[in-house]
């Protein structure tokens, strides 16, 4: 499962699309109609919310936004309707972490997407997250903070 940090929009269509499924299965894990994934580290962040499913569906709710811009048609009943809810801290040692991992995917599997995303110096986050300082996230795997 990734809940990817940085903004839909660097996604190529392979990598939006498993988001969207991803994120899926991380609202039921977190609306426990799912036994599997209950202690995945990709679910820390939301589950220190106040409102947990509330932040994931802002989260998703993006995801859908940034699909339909592309003529995708991801079904946004799957999510409750967003209210406002808080910004979610994402490091920038988290953000570089994640976008040496996407360019390192995109190379491979889209080569044309790694070139147009290659292009840019700094990577926007996920519009539900605000970059701060910091490391790469304790809850990384294969990470140390």
């Amino acid at each position: 499962m990734r809940l990817w940090s940085l903004h839909p929009a660097h996604l190529d269509r392979q990598g939006l699309t498993a988001l969207w499924r991803e994120g899926l299965l991380a609202r039921a894990v977190l609306s426990g109609r799912t036994r599997g994934y209950r202690n995945h580290p990709q679910l820390e962040r939301f589950r220190a919310q106040p409102e947990p499913l509330s932040s994931l569906d802002a989260y998703l709710s993006a995801v859908v936004d940034e699909a339909a811009g592309r003529g995708y048609r991801y079904d946004r009943t799957k999510l409750a309707p967003v209210g406002t809810v808080p910004l979610i801290e994402v490091t920038e040692g988290q953000l570089v972490f994640e976008w040496q991992h996407l360019m390192a995917k995109l190379a491979r599997r889209s080569p044309d997407w790694h070139a147009a995303q290659q292009e840019r110096s700094v990577p926007r986050c996920h519009p539900c997250l605000t970059v701060v300082p910091g490391p790469v996230a304790g809850w990384e795997r294969g990470q140390h903070g």
